[in-house]
């Protein structure tokens, strides 16, 4: 299933590392999305620098999550296991 992930980097320019960490994980929610459904990612960088700093929010279909972590990777890890939860108990209704 191709999937139709939409990325905005706000207050930072995203590396290709950072691009391709993203596609790795969200290729794992393929399997229980709809073909119009849509991944949105929205990563901030919160001025002014600080611990804690870098926001990650993620919307697939109704879902959505939004952490705040050190780094986005961190951010990402634990809004997908968020993401993971919400599945898990959709699929027990």
């Amino acid at each position: 299933m191709i999937m139709n992930v939409k990325v905005n980097a706000v207050n930072f320019e995203m590396h290709k590392q950072l691009e391709d960490y993203i596609e790795k994980k969200t290729s794992r929610f393929a399997r229980h999305l709809k073909e119009d459904d849509q991944v949105e990612i929205r990563l901030t960088v919160i001025k002014p620098a600080a611990q804690m700093n870098k926001e990650v929010q993620v919307r697939i279909g109704d879902m959505f999550v939004e952490k705040k972590c050190d780094t986005f990777e961190d951010g990402l890890n634990e809004c997908f296991d968020a993401l993971d939860k919400q599945i898990e108990r959709r699929k027990e209704r």
